[in-house]
């Protein structure tokens, strides 16, 4: 069944809303017919549709986590972040043994993308990270960047691996970056490397630094560090959580300055306590307590957030004054371009699949369409 949505202010791909009719049938977005009558009517006056969101980064949700490496926890993850407006799907693991990555990229390998969020892809966060940087990453299983080893889990995926982090400092990590930079995303993570070593691997094809300001060493005005070697680099882009917690709304704001909205990406960084009560949940096989928005290590160390990447959208509108225009293109358009699918998804055009958002003015979900279907 194809549907005529009418009535509502659409996120066109150039990034203005325009009031117009949306049509979708046999899962992708098509061209105003010159044949009305077959399509089923939504009236979705006084809303804005905006394309589905893609996560890029996140963790787990609803008690799940994506390195428990099981179909089941991959399903739940991907009906709760479909229900909420994310419509794709590139979940992280963690810095665990060889063979537990194995086994999530086997099962990630396997698992269908039949039902919720399209599964796009895998982003590797660890093992190859500082373990003065680690954040909330095992250290136990931290190794240096090695080529050997990330192909074999690339292998293992089946060529499913987006994005793999590292910390461009550490022995072999420029090595790794000039092997490697062609076929997949290479992210500056969990690093100590000053300006000089951040600027060189951004010049030998590092392109991406993953949750900005987290997890690496502080801008100074005379050690600017790799916040500003990135911003001196024009073809790096930077993901940031906009939960509320991990990062100051001024600091957001600024950062959409400093580097241009084509070059930031919201994402959640949620753990499997999104969508859950406060409580107890766990993290790379350790514990995390839960309050609120928040999600601490025993220690305190923040790890990941409570919040998926539509809740992050609101917050960056409602709280922190980003336009909605800007934080749209954030959410939606600039991930699916960072992984290479935004051919498939990220806006609303035809040909493309038909995965969007019916939001109202206050920005709460009042209906998702995945592939064509309404949810």
């Amino acid at each position: 069944m194809g549907y005529r949505l009418k009535g509502a202010e659409v996120f066109d791909s150039d990034h203005i809303f325009r009031k117009h009719d949306v049509f979708m049938e046999n899962g992708i977005f098509i061209r105003e017919p010159e044949d009305k009558g077959s399509f089923e009517v939504v009236d979705v006056s006084g809303s804005k549709l905006i394309p589905g969101l893609t996560d890029i980064h996140f963790h787990g949700c609803m008690g799940h986590d994506f390195c428990e490496g099981t179909i089941e926890a991959i399903e739940k993850m991907a009906l709760y972040e479909e229900k909420s407006g994310i419509t794709d799907i590139c979940p992280a693991t963690m810095t665990l043994p060889e063979d537990t990555l194995i086994k999530i990229a086997e099962t990630a390998r396997s698992y269908k993308s039949e039902r919720g969020a399209y599964l796009r892809g895998i982003n590797m966060e660890g093992p190859f990270i500082n373990p003065g940087k680690k954040g909330a990453q095992n250290l136990e299983y931290i190794r240096h960047p090695d080529t050997g080893f990330f192909e074999r889990i690339m292998e293992a995926s089946g060529g499913l691996i987006k994005i793999v982090d590292i910390a461009p400092e550490l022995p072999g990590a420029m090595e790794f970056i000039d092997k490697n930079r062609d076929r997949v995303v290479i992210s500056f993570a969990h690093s100590a490397a000053d300006f000089d070593t951040a600027k060189e691997a951004f010049a030998r094809g590092m392109k991406h630094v993953t949750h900005i300001y987290n997890a690496m060493n502080h801008m100074n005005h005379r050690a600017p560090g790799p916040v500003f070697a990135a911003a001196d680099t024009d073809d790096v882009e930077v993901e940031i959580i906009c939960d509320g917690k991990h990062v100051h709304p001024s600091v957001v704001r600024s950062t959409l300055r400093l580097f241009g909205s084509d070059r930031v990406i919201f994402i959640s960084d949620s753990m499997e306590a999104a969508g859950m009560p406060d409580g107890e949940y766990s993290l790379g096989g350790q514990k995390v307590i839960k309050r609120g928005k928040k999600a601490v290590l025993s220690d305190g160390t923040i790890a990941g957030s409570a919040v998926n990447l539509m809740d992050c959208l609101r917050t960056a509108v409602v709280e922190m004054g980003i336009p909605l225009e800007t934080a749209v293109k954030c959410a939606a358009v600039n991930p699916a371009r960072s992984i290479g699918i935004y051919e498939h998804t990220g806006s609303i055009e035809p040909g493309k699949s038909a995965n969007l958002a019916v939001l109202d003015d206050d920005l709460s979900l009042k209906m998702v369409f995945s592939r064509g279907v309404m949810i």
